[in-house]
């Protein structure tokens, strides 16, 4: 387990979790063949083990009559030197006779006291087991015997033991060899899965070095060509947060650069009207007024320029509530009451239900810059009229005016930042951000934005404003 705060490392995560498991599939095998060969040996060494105990019931014989029949052996220990395979072992024996008396060779060996198995590949009667002699270890055969004579027949016992230094010296050297084996196998997977992972991390470590290359400002996509399958949805999310990135610091720097243009004219009528009443060119009154609305257009210079870096914000977000929108415009045309009482304007306004999924400031902002915008440029005592319907997925907002309408030469930058919205002959006022700001906030929300000029007779009798957002889905998870 690695310390939670260690920095992981692609290329020793994959060695370890591929050379892991094959080293303990190696230690296993080599486990397993060991024992393996051990039993091979034991087969081979048992087989002249029995060879063994077969020389010696061949010596065997029967002796006395009667009740005293008994076993001789004729065999010298010395001839047993031939089963010897060398210096490194030795052999034990001993032959019981009928009544399991002593017959020829050792009498310490430990006598035997188990059965002979059912099932047996040796075409005899014979045990194998492990026991212990004198206090070495020792691998044991016992043969049962048949001997018959002239006098008599019976059932002989016939043990035979040897040391187990051939036995073992030879599984140590099976084990050296497989481990020898297992281990160039090792080495060799090892150098493979090295060689490997080094080249399918190539790319990983190529994307890494041209990203610590670039330049801070540098947020141009990555390239895709010849990229690893598995790759290729890192490098397209990748490139997809970079346009995000790009987007959002373009925009930056045109706010940045709009706002340093835009508030400069304000500011330096604002500083040559403080000196035009301090030094006492015009009436104080008369000097507060020009200045008051200097002031007053600054402020809702600078308020728009906000608002349109807000909706920039707000479309980074990824949660967006549900809003009722005919709610909002009900409460917008309440803030511009006074507005249109003031112009004496006939207004009428109807509404349907409208959920949609947007943040209730855009909504108001929208709202409320194309209501305010339709107030200015209606003619005193004119209709004014507002309405907002909805069908199965859109919901419709319609401001209808009776204004001039909209020119050609207009409408050709309606929707650029700083164009004027007056639309009145001869005229210029508004800071030219608000249908901007319109567009920017239909846009987040995945809308429509229409301006057509409403005509009768071939006159222009007003302009019909139509905003059109996605109703919200009722599934929440949608």
């Amino acid at each position: 387990m690695l310390p939670r705060n260690a920095t992981l490392s692609l290329r020793r995560t994959l060695l370890v979790g591929i050379l892991l498991p094959v080293f303990a599939f190696v230690l296993f095998n080599t486990v397993v063949l060991y024992r393996q060969a051990l039993t091979a040996a034991d087969t081979a060494y048992d087989r002249t083990l029995l060879a063994t105990a077969k020389s010696l019931g061949e010596q065997l014989k029967i002796a006395g009559s009667g009740s005293e029949v008994r076993v001789e052996s004729t065999l010298l220990y010395s001839a047993l030197e031939a089963f010897e395979a060398d210096n490194r072992s030795r052999i034990f024996y001993r032959v019981s006779g009928f009544r399991d008396e002593m017959v020829s060779g050792f009498a310490d060996l430990p006598p035997w006291r188990a059965d002979i198995p059912d099932q047996n590949i040796y075409a005899a009667l014979v045990n194998f087991y492990d026991d212990e002699y004198r206090g070495v270890p020792v691998r044991m055969a016992v043969l049962l015997q048949p001997v018959a004579g002239v006098q008599g027949q019976g059932m002989a016992t016939i043990q035979v033991a040897e040391t187990l230094e051939l036995r073992q010296t030879l599984a140590r050297q099976i084990l050296i060899d497989t481990l020898w084996r297992q281990a160039a196998l090792v080495i060799v997977i090892a150098l493979v899965v090295v060689f490997v992972v080094q080249r399918a991390t190539r790319p990983v470590r190529a994307i890494s070095h041209a990203l610590g290359a670039r330049s801070e400002n540098d947020l141009s996509p990555l390239p895709t060509e010849g990229a690893p399958r598995e790759l290729l949805p890192l490098l397209e999310a990748t490139n997809q947060h970079m346009q995000r990135l790009s987007h959002l610091l373009e925009h930056q720097k045109r706010f940045v650069r709009d706002t340093s243009h835009q508030l400069r004219t304000p500011l330096a009528v604002l500083k040559t009207q403080v000196q035009s009443a301090q030094r006492g060119d015009v009436e104080p009154r008369q000097a507060l007024d020009e200045i008051g609305h200097t002031v007053l257009r600054a402020t809702e210079l600078a308020n728009q320029m906000l608002a349109l870096a807000k909706v920039e914000q707000l479309r980074q977000e990824k949660s967006v509530p549900v809003h009722d929108w005919s709610a909002v415009v009900r409460l917008v045309a309440l803030d511009l009451s006074a507005l249109i009482a003031e112009r004496a304007l006939d207004f009428s306004i109807t509404t349907q239900p409208a959920p949609v999924r947007a943040h209730e400031w855009g909504l108001r902002e929208l709202s409320r810059n194309l209501l305010h915008n339709a107030i200015k440029n209606t003619p005193e005592g004119s209709a004014l009229t507002v309405a907002l319907v909805t069908d199965a997925q859109t919901a419709a907002l319609t401001i209808s005016d009776e204004g001039p309408g909209i020119s050609a030469a207009l409408r050709e930058r309606l929707y650029q930042p700083f164009a004027t919205e007056h639309r009145q002959a001869n005229s210029v006022s508004g800071s030219g951000l608000g249908l901007a700001i319109c567009r920017e906030i239909v846009q987040s929300l995945g809308g429509a934005i229409d301006l057509d000029n409403r005509t009768q007779s071939g006159r222009v009798r007003g302009l019909d404003a139509t905003v059109r957002l996605p109703l919200a889905s009722p599934n929440p998870s949608a």
